[in-house]
């Protein structure tokens, strides 16, 4: 699973490459579009277009009766149950294509949310940054950390342990992406930080090596297996996703989720593709 967790952000990194010095507005907008056409050639492939669109026709049908026979009671009951009935077959034909886009939606979003759902600090901004240990040390370990010249120590190591962890404050001194070390017990593991503007994977998280970790934290690589520790993280500022004023982690999944979705109404028609 590593190496498919490590070609979708070299993936990615590729794809967002030329739009990283722009509004976010503009790479989440490409990649929308481009996520719902390639919506609409799953759903040409793998659903029944005949079936589904003889079922729409018949709930428009019902719908029609109502209409139609307005004054007869026993009429409008039958055909509200016609309608009732078709629109289960309507979701049945569906549940096909969207379990098969799930597995790639998740994969997509995950990606994307460390793209887009977090700014790089500024200089002057302080974060937690937070190593968790997979065993009880006992007493607080002999850990150091290295931080490289335009990052600087403002208070810790603070040792935690009930929740096994040891914890610094840093602070940005100066624009750049640098790569924090920790060590303990001979190892050595390192943590991305990102002090930048641009558009780029900022991972809060560098997690372990199980499978889930890995899909809830997909953005860096997972530390060894056999090592000490269980997981790095620190906090990166929410993003705003180019919207003035909203400065949410979530607000580009709004506009994934809008274009992609008119991208999709845009296109049907040309991939032959009904709803």
């Amino acid at each position: 699973m590593s190496m498919i967790f490590g070609s979708m952000r070299a993936l990615f990194d590729a794809i967002l490459y030329p739009f990283r010095e722009l509004s976010p507005l503009v790479g989440l907008t490409v990649l929308s579009v481009l996520f719902g056409i390639g919506m609409l050639v799953v759903l040409k492939y793998t659903s029944n277009q005949e079936k589904l669109d003889a079922v729409k026709r018949k709930i428009h049908a019902g719908l029609f009766e109502i209409r139609l026979f307005n004054d007869d009671l026993r009429a409008i009951m039958r055909a509200q149950w016609d309608i009732l009935r078709h629109n289960v077959s309507y979701l049945g034909l569906w549940l096909v294509p969207l379990l098969i886009m799930m597995v790639p939606l998740i994969l997509i979003v995950g990606q994307m949310h460390f793209h887009y759902g977090y700014r790089g600090f500024e200089p002057g901004e302080q974060t937690i940054f937070t190593v968790e240990l997979k065993q009880d040390q006992g007493s607080k370990p002999a850990a150091r950390l290295d931080v490289p010249e335009g990052l600087s120590i403002d208070a810790g190591p603070v040792w935690i342990p009930a929740k096994r962890e040891l914890s610094w404050r840093l602070e940005a001194d100066a624009r750049g992406d640098y790569q924090v070390g920790f060590e303990l017990d001979g190892e050595r593991y390192e943590k991305n930080l990102q002090v930048v503007d641009y558009i780029a994977r900022r991972s809060p998280v560098r997690p372990a090596a199980t499978f889930l970790d890995q899909l809830l934290y997909p953005a860096e690589t997972p530390l060894p297996a056999d090592g000490a520790v269980q997981s790095i993280a620190l906090k990166y500022p929410p993003a705003d996703a180019g919207i003035s004023g909203w400065d949410n982690e979530l607000t580009w999944m709004l506009v994934f989720v809008v274009v992609s979705v008119i991208a999709a109404y845009a296109f049907k028609g040309p991939f032959g593709v009904t709803f």
